[in-house]
């Protein structure tokens, strides 16, 4: 049960998790409406969202939940942030997306979209930093792994099929997805220790670890 609810500062780490996984979809949405290209998963999320009409914020929820399913069988222990994260971003990306104006111009653009991926490291230091569970697309990735891949093969061959997936349904795919690929990383690596809640009884901040690169 405690895996599921910390027994300490747990006001204090729902509110780091909610506000960070609000910001979260507020990045997605704003990379989005750059339409300089998603992050590997967001052209899945958006190929999906092309093929039937589905909001791309409810593909993400609906995507989030089927991989909480395929937990089961990996034997992974979701946390209440996990469940957060499945259900929240897809619902602030459906709420912003139709509030923020797609721009015609590349100077206003690249500036979008580089403030989502900054937007999306901060609330993933956040919500990675509450310690209250990982998201659904980290979860497939270490479940994998512990059925004997490496981390580095896991998360490389998760994030490869779900872009050519994508691409296939015809998903958002741009410099923006390499900016995100490279940046995402190093970012979170400067914003979860800003975030991170520390243990009571430890004042050494939690191991770094980059978080899927849309919708963790």
């Amino acid at each position: 049960m405690h895996r599921f609810i910390p027994p300490d500062r747990l006001l204090q780490r729902l509110v780091r998790c909610v506000f960070g996984l609000a910001l979260f979809g507020l990045g997605i949405s704003l990379i989005l409406q750059a339409d300089l290209g998603a992050a590997p998963w967001d052209v899945f999320h958006t190929g999906v969202s092309e093929l039937t009409g589905i909001p791309v914020g409810t593909v993400i929820i609906i995507t989030g939940v089927a991989l909480l399913v395929l937990w089961i069988p990996l034997r992974e222990q979701p946390g209440i942030g996990t469940v957060l994260n499945a259900i929240e971003i897809g619902v602030v990306v459906d709420l912003t997306l139709p509030l923020i104006p797609e721009p015609d111009l590349l100077t206003a653009r690249v500036p979008m979209m580089l403030s989502g991926v900054v937007i999306i490291a901060i609330g993933s230091g956040l919500y990675i930093g509450s310690g209250l569970g990982a998201g659904p697309r980290d979860g497939l990735m270490t479940g994998l792994a512990r059925r004997g891949l490496s981390i580095r093969v896991a998360r490389t061959g998760i994030e490869l099929f779900v872009l050519a997936v994508g691409i296939a349904l015809g998903g958002s795919i741009g410099i923006g997805t390499a900016v995100f690929a490279i940046a995402i990383g190093p970012l979170v690596h400067v914003f979860l220790p800003m975030f991170a809640i520390r243990p009571l009884a430890d004042d050494t901040p939690p191991a770094l670890e980059a978080p899927s690169p849309a919708a963790s």
